[in-house]
Order: C-alpha cells, then structure tokens, then sequence
C-alpha cells in the first residue's frame, strides 16, 4: 500500500511546475520569432540588391550584345549603337527604370525610353541614398543617376535626371534600405561597368 501511495503523490506536474515550462517556452518562442523577423528583412535586401545589380548587368550584356530594341520603339538603324541603361530618382524610392537610350547622345534615361519599370514590393523595402564617392567616402549624395552602356565600350556613363554626365568620382553607391531593424545593403558602380554588393 505504502508502494502505491508513493508512487501516486509523483505521477505528475504541479501547475507551477507547468507555469513555469510555458514561460520559459513563450520566451523562447518571442526571441525566435523576432529573431527570424531581423533574418527576413535582411535576406530582403540583400535580395533587392541583387536584382539592381543584375539589371546593371543586364544593361551592360544588351548594350555589348547590340541587342536592338524591341517593335514599336523609334530609332535610326543605320547610326544606332546599342546602348541600354538603368535609372534611379529618390523621388520614386520604390522603383527603378530598364531602359533603352534611343538618341544615343548618352545623356541617360528620356521619357519614353522606358523598357521595365520593376516596383520595390517586398515590405517596405526602398532606395533610401545615391551617392557619388571617392577614396570610400560618400560625401556627395544626388537626387536621380543613370547608368547606361554603349556599344562597343563595356564602361559605364553617368548622369543625372537633366542629362549632365557625371564624372567626378570614384564610384556611385546605391544605398538600398529596410525601415524595419534599418538593415541596409550598398551597390557600388564603377565606371569601368564593375558592380559590387555589400
């Protein structure tokens, strides 16, 4: 009988005990759960980052490929050199433009030249800076760039919104950003048409 009655007084929890487990287990669950949030936003960024650089890629391969445009758009096929880019404003920090440079005056992106225009949708996910930078400081933040390649050079030509070609610096770094945690990724182009992600 003593047997039993022992055994029977530790055949379970007590509610401390089970009030206990279940905190420790939510706190444990928070700090997963918004842990995975920081992971999320940060593996959206580095992903928006990416797809920038790959459509300065892509400029970059059309324009050296001497893809032509597609039907519908107006240029002269004789005195035409492929010439493809991709522009930026701040003023729209939830978009970028694809585009094909008609005049092949190098002045960057015209209205109507647009082939793609890609919405930042992820999150809140922006472009948040553009900067012009030499020797790794970025002092010089600019409102609008464009990056076009033109047939046969593989180099970059930039310029802002009115067309003024931008050359006096080392670089231009795009600076793309989440609001959530502020987890940020920076795309660095360089005038010789190399693209970096950091």
């Amino acid at each position: 009988m003593r047997i039993f009655r022992r055994i029977k007084m530790n055949g379970g929890m007590t509610y401390v005990e089970l009030i206990v487990v279940l905190s420790i287990f939510a706190v444990l669950s928070t700090v997963s759960i918004y842990n995975y949030g920081i992971f999320e936003s940060s593996i959206d960024i580095k992903n928006l980052a990416s797809d920038i650089a790959l459509q300065v890629v892509q400029a970059q391969n059309s324009s050296l490929n001497g893809l032509l445009p597609p039907a519908g758009y107006n240029y002269d096929p004789v005195d035409w050199k492929p010439a493809y880019g991709v522009y930026f404003d701040i003023s729209t920090p939830k978009q970028f433009i694809y585009f094909v440079d008609l005049s092949n005056s190098t002045n960057g992106y015209d209205i109507g030249e647009d082939l793609n225009t890609f919405s930042i949708v992820k999150g809140n996910n922006y472009i948040s800076r553009i900067d012009k930078c030499n020797n790794d400081v970025c002092a010089e933040s600019i409102s609008s760039l464009s990056i076009t390649f033109r047939r046969p050079d593989s180099g970059a030509i930039f310029s802002d919104a009115g067309g003024a070609r931008l050359d006096d610096f080392d670089y231009a770094q795009i600076t793309v950003a989440s609001p959530k945690e502020k987890i940020i990724a920076k795309i660095k182009l360089y005038p010789s048409g190399r693209v970096q992600i950091n």
